[in-house]
């Protein structure tokens, strides 16, 4: 399709992955004309629909649950009006080799109060105090995430005035609320649940939300913050959130953010590789393709991983020292397999084998305790896939049949973990294997469910690396550890969007607001670009 493309632009993105996209958005409905590029394709980045089976089966193949984006950004970009539709997800449903299960988050208190107390009594009781306690530091924290960090030891009268902002907005903690929040930000998951639950299998199925997505098992210091950021952090807007399928998957929030930009006069170029970042005299200039082609404009936004942004696609010598050696030391490392089927029919547990399509329609996990947990990390820590791998799974086509067939179903595995230098090479025969046990380990508390199984898709650390540009296979583009976290993500000094090069922003998941398909670090950058050129309504 013939776009009209011209040689200079107000403004360019490189990446058309959601976060890229919203940038666009915002810039587009200020009156600018950007242009997005995205090397793959597709537009959506990790979120994004695929159909690997042909066109009768639709997966999210790689981001799979949102929590609801903040209502700024949906009513900011006319989302709904785009195609944004979501339906909140079931209840969990965790099944027990010995034939326990527990079904939560029904929205029942009795019901949850009777399901933990035939685990224990003393967590049964102590559920509705953890989840308030939670709640009250989320309720302070949870907006910052709508907030650029402050550039914290910076002396300047502008930086002054963003800690003194910040500082303001944590009012609302107390010494007790303050010492919770800075033990939540530090602590293990594993830790935190033994201050308040007693059983192994609660604390497995809760321990699940602090090591989604990370290189650390329960016991690794910083997955309290971890589960925190899952639990209630990515709805941002101050409210705690639920989370939901898209109808037509993933890729359908992308695309309707995609049709958001455009309708406010942004262009999006598909298969087009940025190869080099142009810069002349400290400012940057432009991009150059690798086919050759070249666009200009005096505001670049790269929506990439660090990693490729500042070590490859730009000459080390425009950036700092001490900036490239922590751009080098960010740590990207992951474990992660996502796993995706087709099944013939739902799963029947033996443990509740007469659940409703309804009571299956949330996550569905393959998880046995807290030790679990714990024993595949360290598998892979030693270097081996885990023998008996964990899975975060849920059935969206229990809500949305738009995915697949009458009579079928689409199931998406979410596991951990495999060692994370799988990232370097394919390992395409291990991670069958590693698939293998996956599936056997749903078929031992569900008979048949290997039987039912009418595809499968694999991609593994290497594949998300190369196909989808997420260095290590890391789905929030660096960990989320303490110290990779709000004004030190990505790097000391450069957590307000900007970076060395002036004209150069970021706002990929590497970003404060990253994690999750939010569009937060989108949004902020699109508001710190339109603050610096004084064009912000």
């Amino acid at each position: 399709m013939d776009l009209n493309l011209k040689p200079t632009y107000d403004a360019i993105v490189i990446g058309g992955g959601h976060n890229g996209l919203v940038a666009a958005a915002y810039l587009a409905r200020a009156g600018l004309k950007p242009l997005v590029l995205e090397s793959r394709p597709v537009t959506g980045g990790a979120a994004t629909t695929e159909t690997p089976w042909g066109p009768d089966f639709k997966v999210t193949a790689l981001s799979y649950v949102m929590s609801l984006m903040p209502p700024t950004i949906l009513n900011d970009l006319r989302l709904p009006e785009h195609g944004y539709q979501v339906i909140p997800m079931g209840p969990s449903f965790v099944p027990f080799p010995d034939g326990r299960s527990l079904l939560t988050e029904t929205g029942d208190p009795a019901h949850e109060h009777a399901q933990l107390a035939s685990f224990s009594k003393k967590d049964a009781e102590n559920m509705p105090k953890y989840e308030a306690w939670l709640r009250g530091i989320g309720d302070v924290l949870s907006p910052l995430l709508m907030k650029t960090p402050p550039n914290v030891g910076s002396t300047r009268p502008r930086d002054l005035l963003a800690q003194l902002r910040l500082a303001w907005g944590m009012r609302g903690l107390s010494t007790r609320g303050t010492a919770d929040a800075v033990r939540l930000f530090t602590m293990s998951v594993a830790d935190l649940l033994d201050e308040w639950f007693e059983s192994p299998e609660v604390k497995g199925m809760m321990a699940i939300n602090g090591v989604i997505g990370t290189w650390a098992g329960p016991a690794e210091p910083g997955t309290a913050y971890v589960m925190m950021h899952h639990t209630i952090g990515d709805v941002g807007d101050g409210k705690m959130g639920s989370w939901g399928y898209p109808v037509g998957g993933m890729g359908a929030v992308s695309a309707a953010i995609r049709r958001s930009a455009e309708a406010f006069g942004a262009t999006v170029l598909t298969d087009a590789r940025v190869e080099r970042i142009l810069v002349a005299d400290g400012r940057v200039t432009g991009v150059a393709l690798r086919d050759g082609r070249e666009f200009r404009a005096g505001t670049v936004v790269a929506a990439t991983h660090p990693r490729i942004t500042f070590l490859d696609q730009l000459d080390r010598a425009h950036l700092p020292a001490d900036f490239v050696a922590d751009i080098e030391r960010w740590r990207s490392r992951s474990g992660v397999v996502k796993i995706n089927v087709a099944l013939s029919e739902l799963p029947r547990f033996t443990a509740n084998p007469d659940l409703t399509p309804e009571q299956l329609s949330g996550s569905v996990e393959l998880c046995h305790s807290i030790e679990y947990l714990e024993q595949a990390f360290q598998d892979a820590r030693a270097g081996r896939a885990a023998t008996a791998p964990f899975s975060d799974s849920v059935i969206p086509s229990t809500l949305d049949r738009t995915l697949c067939p009458d009579g079928t179903h689409i199931m998406s595995m979410f596991t951990q973990w495999v060692p994370h230098t799988w990232a370097d090479e394919p390992h395409t025969e291990e991670l069958d294997a590693y698939a293998d046990r996956v599936i056997e380990g749903y078929d031992q508390l569900a008979p048949g469910f290997k039987a039912s199984v009418l595809h499968r898709q694999v991609i593994g650390p290497h594949q998300m690396a190369e196909e989808y540009g997420l260095v290590g296979g890391n789905i929030f583009h660096g960990e989320l550890s303490p110290d990779q976290l709000f004004h030190l993500r990505p790097a000391p000094g450069f957590a307000d969007y900007t970076t060395p090069v002036k004209g150069l922003y970021q706002c990929s998941s590497a970003t404060h607001g990253g994690g999750g398909v939010t569009g937060i670090a989108g949004y902020l950058c699109g508001k710190r670009i339109l603050n610096d050129r004084k064009w912000w309504r």
